[in-house]
């Protein structure tokens, strides 16, 4: 089962495609709740080398709302998280699939809201 929405990009570096996915995201109402640049925290934490990678903590808070109205504790599969990292040939990014996520939960409202995060998601990837 695919778990995330991914694309890649050729020809643009990951500081143009952060600010680029950044942008997608807030047009389709999201906004970053967290930022972890993985790279220079594997560098400080362990002295290793890796590609860029960073992930931000996408929140969409009219859907979160609604999410955590339905089911209280589902703030622990929250916020949704978008992958940006250096592959061969661009840039990858990957957004979680909220449905697949959320199948541990069986709530079909809940279902049918993640559905509705995992289009405005979709939206957003493919508008970088």
């Amino acid at each position: 089962m695919n778990y995330t929405i991914n694309r890649t990009i050729a020809g643009w570096g990951i500081d143009d495609i952060d600010a680029r996915t950044r942008q997608a995201l807030a047009n389709h109402g999201f906004g970053i709740l967290t930022e972890i640049d993985v790279k220079a925290t594997m560098k400080k934490k362990l002295d290793v080398e890796m590609s860029a990678y960073r992930i931000l903590g996408a929140c969409n808070p009219k859907m979160a709302h609604q999410t955590i109205g339905i089911e209280p504790r589902v703030g622990a599969m929250l916020p949704c998280n978008v992958i940006l990292r250096e592959v061969e040939g661009g840039v990858e990014i990957s957004a979680i699939d909220p449905v697949a996520s959320m199948q541990a939960i069986e709530n079909a409202e809940l279902t049918a809201v993640a559905g509705e995060v995992r289009d405005l998601l979709a939206k957003a990837v493919d508008a970088i």
